[in-house]
């Protein structure tokens, strides 16, 4: 059950947690902290990870073998937690940051290098300030000597600093050991078993962040909140996922799935069970084409030799199949098609099946959408939201996007983390049963309260497209190859060319986006992830020319009295970076319930095909590789 909560400063904390639930023999007891640790105030500073790969590296036991690596080790080492401080794309933000509002970056390094903030280093702007003990990002002793005593948000941890008998800071964690240490099937190591770690306001501890503006409104007034940048944890805490009962799940549930009764230590694998069950380390998300520049970078085969391939393949593997668990789609089509009259009643809905907003946290050059292909022939014969590789999905008229936009309101500045203090539009699809609060609420009239005064966790899209009377049949002895291939894509690009070329652009600081750009354009582009996919093949009844008197419904994509397509349009591509006359997608139905949609008007064609999707690689800059670190 999710206990009480009580205020603490703007965040909600469970009320009456003790530090501790269970205490190994000899354990000096710690003092409840009154306040997050502070830099220089460790007695007993973060050991590195490394100190405990040698035992919780492991094979899985006996009769596990075809399940996922469980052994702490494996999941954690090619992860993004691990490599927070190494990502580029981090420290180019940074660099941004501190010159928007100097001396004001110091919460990005406490989360994402928490040793360089400990041990004073919390200042740094650049990879090149941290030691390379600091680049193992949040490790973890980070983790498993946090104590319940601090703060949820802006990574405001509190760092357990008390000795046990056997002279360790004692690991936390939510296990249950009985007997003392070095007892069989107990860890060698002291240890405390307490449910914090296992909780979702651990996760929260770095997962809500707020910056230091004011939110203002759309006339500029300030709503009493400081700027939500990021609202993972509380559009978790709203939502049905945080109510207690049988669909109650933590950020645990998901992002390190449990493992019953496997052994902890590489020294009982197939001779003692964990009591309590164990997770696995996968901390996994979204960014998977980070995960491929790090292996890169960081990687034995390419890179410079820190990391083992194995461990970011592993990550990798992971990832493909959590990415599929994000998002489900269903494709409505209609029952027939003539091609001269158009396609009418094409309907898409994108479920959130996670349990934050889809998609969730830093919002800056995120962008997630829908692409729909209408195609005969193997021709293109009605599209919205192309993806235009190393570009981003082409604005139309019809195109559905799924993001968060924010600005400096005076100076309608996007993109810059610290100068945001207005939300142009969110439309990220909230987590289901989403409770109103201004913290978390979708902004933009896209969403409607449902009947049980909860956000909708889905969004429904019906597309119009005109007809097409240059069309003929092109094998007119063959009726049975006469069927329009429709395809729908929800696909997320997390870093968009916009973004990566602002951080170049607007860097007057150093060569943080310089080089993020570079390796961006070495790597080949970010490509877009494909979150779920349908397909539907719908009988053509009719090609030719529309019927006297008939016209059909807007379209956006046509094609010329010869039945070709016209030159692509090199202008009006949408990235996520703004918003565009057509980024809203089609206003609201009266009978929507929240998010059913139909096209309020023709939209008229788009100068755009199919061989824009074929261009090659358009290189923003040639920056010669500069020599690893």
């Amino acid at each position: 059950m999710i206990p009480a909560r009580r205020s603490f400063g703007r965040f909600r904390l469970p009320l009456g947690r003790g530090l501790a639930v269970g205490v190994v023999a000899g354990l000096v007891a710690a003092p409840a902290r009154a306040e997050p640790t502070q830099p220089g105030t460790l007695m007993n500073p973060l050991d590195e990870s490394v100190s405990c790969q040698l035992c919780h590296t492991y094979e899985n036991a006996s009769g596990a073998g075809d399940q996922p690596r469980y052994a702490p080790y494996y999941g954690w080492q090619g992860s993004l937690m691990a490599n927070a401080a190494r990502d580029p794309v981090f420290w180019a933000g940074v660099a941004l940051a501190d010159q928007d509002h100097p001396g004001e970056t110091v919460d990005c390094v406490r989360c994402h290098s928490p040793r360089a903030f400990l041990e004073g280093r919390g200042d740094a702007t650049s990879i090149d300030d941290l030691l390379p003990t600091d680049l193992e990002g949040v490790g973890c002793e980070t983790c498993h000597r946090m104590t319940g005593e601090g703060e949820v948000g802006n990574a405001r941890y509190a760092i357990d600093d008390q000795l046990a008998a056997d002279g360790l800071v004692p690991r936390r964690g939510p296990w249950v050991y009985e007997g003392d240490v070095g007892d069989p099937g107990n860890p060698p190591h002291s240890w405390v078993s307490e449910p914090f770690l296992g909780s979702s306001e651990a996760c929260g501890t770095c997962h809500e962040v707020t910056t230091e503006r004011p939110r203002l409104g759309d006339d500029g007034q300030p709503l009493g909140v400081m700027f939500n940048e990021q609202r993972t944890y509380s559009e978790w805490l709203g939502s049905a996922y945080a109510q207690p009962g049988d669909d109650f799940r933590s950020c645990q549930d998901c992002h390190m799935p449990a493992v019953e009764d496997v052994p902890g230590c590489n020294q009982f694998v197939d001779m003692y069970a964990h009591p309590t069950g164990g997770r696995r380390h996968d901390l996994v998300g979204a960014n998977r084409f980070m995960v491929e520049l790090l292996r890169a970078e960081y990687g034995s085969s390419r890179g410079n030799g820190e990391i083992n391939d194995f461990f970011f393949n592993l990550t990798l593997e992971r990832m493909d199949e959590f990415l599929a668990t994000a998002a489900t789609l269903e494709v409505e089509a209609p029952a027939e098609v003539h091609l001269g009259e158009g396609l009418e009643g094409l309907v898409a809905t994108v479920t959130n099946e996670s349990g934050h907003k889809l998609p969730t946290g830093y919002s800056e050059g995120r962008v997630m959408w829908l692409e729909v292909t209408a195609s005969y022939a193997d021709q293109l014969v009605w599209s919205s939201g192309l993806y235009a590789e190393g570009r981003g999905p082409q604005a139309d008229p019809q195109l559905r996007t799924y993001q968060g936009v924010a600005e400096q309101l005076a100076t309608g500045q996007q993109m810059h983390l610290l100068l945001n203090d207005h939300w142009v539009e969110d439309t990220r699809i909230p987590p289901r049963g989403l409770v109103p609060d201004i913290e978390t609420d979708p902004v933009g009239p896209r969403y409607a309260l449902l009947d049980d005064g909860t956000w909708p966790h889905y969004d429904t899209v019906t597309y119009a497209f005109e007809g097409q009377p240059a069309l003929v049949d092109a094998t007119p002895d063959d009726a049975t190859d006469d069927v329009l291939d429709v395809r729908v894509r929800l696909l997320y690009l997390i870093n968009t060319p916009d973004y990566v070329q602002l951080l170049a652009d607007d860097n007057v600081t150093n060569d943080a986006g310089s080089e993020v750009a570079m390796l961006f354009d070495t790597m080949g582009g970010a490509p877009p992830l494909v979150l779920a996919e349908q397909s539907q093949q719908v009988p053509i009844v009719a090609f030719g020319e529309v019927p006297a008197g008939s016209t059909g419904p807007g379209s956006t994509g046509s094609l010329d009295s010869t039945g070709t397509p016209p030159p692509p349009d090199d202008g009006d591509l949408s990235t996520g970076g703004s918003t565009s006359s057509g980024s809203e997608g089609p206003a609201m139905s009266d009978d929507s319930g929240g998010c059913g949609c139909t096209s309020s008007e023709k939209p008229g064609p788009a100068a755009w095909w199919l061989g824009l999707v074929l261009m090659p690689w358009l290189r923003r800059r040639t920056m010669a590789r500069t020599q690893a670190r």
